[in-house]
């Protein structure tokens, strides 16, 4: 895969994501994940868990078609508690470099009412670019 960072000229560089991903490729895309297991049961009930968990599954289905974290070039997560979120910084963190390593995709967070799952406190959507 080609990829290409863009980041405009006199802009601070941004913590954690990328501004933007130019790449050329097989294009990999996951419908929304949330943080239950693979009998979808919800083992965590806090957000972090639970975004460990949505994140090993993103993985999984990543895999399936060809993909690893490295090709991940845009991310959207929904959560349903922006404070909850803000909260379980360093455990989020620490399960991102756990799972995907050292990947920094274009993203964005946006807090909703509610997800479809009930118990599901974050859903993440996923785009990919393999070679």
């Amino acid at each position: 895969m080609k990829r290409e960072i863009l980041q405009p000229d006199g802009w601070p560089r941004p913590k954690g994501y990328a501004n933007g991903i130019a790449a050329t490729g097989r294009m990999v895309f996951t419908a929304g994940v949330v943080g239950w297991n693979e009998e979808e049961k919800f083992v965590a009930k806090d957000l972090a868990g639970q975004f460990r968990q949505a994140l090993i599954n993103t993985r999984a289905i990543l895999a399936e078609g060809g993909a690893e974290p490295s090709d991940i070039v845009r991310m959207t997560c929904y959560v349903t508690d922006k404070k909850e979120y803000l909260a379980s910084a360093k455990e989020i963190g620490a399960a991102w470099r756990d799972i995907l390593g050292k990947v920094f995709p274009c993203m964005a967070l946006v807090q909703v009412v509610a997800l479809v799952e009930d118990e599901a406190k974050i859903e993440i959507e996923t785009t990919a670019v393999t070679a």
